[in-house]
């Protein structure tokens, strides 16, 4: 289960407020993303960055070019929550790298 994103705002660097239709939100910094390659190394671009935009009919934090990132991923960085159990096993490899 996930909550749809409703509200971004930019604020410095790598990191995007961002909050949820259940209220809960927090700041999340995405300068760790660049590391792990594949499309997220457009972030290194910060004006790329900055197009971030919520999907309008998915609710979903998305970028230019169809990227996006797992939005039980965004709401366990942006509120402390425990991700979904079928999810932990991959965050867990994912943090090792």
């Amino acid at each position: 289960m996930y909550y749809d994103v409703t509200e971004i705002k930019y604020i410095g660097g790598y990191k995007l407020k961002i909050t949820f239709e259940n209220g809960k939100g927090g700041i999340v910094d995405f300068k760790d993303y660049i590391k792990e390659g594949s499309v997220y190394t457009r972030f290194s671009d910060i004006e790329y960055f900055k197009q971030a935009y919520i999907h309008p009919e998915l609710g979903v934090l998305c970028w230019p070019g169809d990227v996006d990132v797992a939005p039980e991923t965004i709401y366990h960085e942006a509120t402390g929550e425990p991700l979904p159990s079928w999810m932990e096993t991959d965050k867990k490899t994912l943090t090792k790298k």
